[in-house]
């Protein structure tokens, strides 16, 4: 069974920075695609950052230049590295993983994904 768990959210100061990590088990992560998402109260889920197999990312674009996705298999984590932070990324953030082929890229959908972590807040203050 897929078990995902989020780590790393804070209450940080708008230019500050936060590495939030996803420890996982129940599956091969070799064989997975993996995502990050925040959802903010009132608003739908959102995409942030995606890595397929081979360790391609994608990112949403408000992101760009700021935040890193990165993965350690053999440590079973998922991470995102998150600088400059702004009010506007304040929100719980999740990470998901679906099972992909080695050719597939990792889409910024949530509905693609089965398997979700219960989150962790980030709060940024200006």
């Amino acid at each position: 069974q897929v078990h995902l768990v989020e780590s790393g959210g804070a209450s940080v100061q708008a230019g500050g920075s936060l590495r939030l990590s996803c420890v996982h088990s129940g599956f091969t992560p070799s064989n997975y695609c993996m995502a990050w998402f925040r959802q903010a109260p009132g608003n739908e889920r959102e995409g942030v950052a995606s890595v397929d197999r081979a360790g391609s990312a994608t990112y949403v674009g408000s992101v760009k230049g700021r935040f890193t996705i990165s993965k350690d298999n053999a440590k079973n984590t998922l991470y995102l590295q998150m600088n400059f932070l702004n009010s506007e990324d304040t929100a719980m953030y999740y990470c998901a993983v679906e099972s992909c082929d080695a050719l597939s890229s990792a889409p910024l959908r949530h509905d693609w994904y089965a398997d979700w972590g219960r989150g962790t807040q980030v709060t940024v203050s200006s």
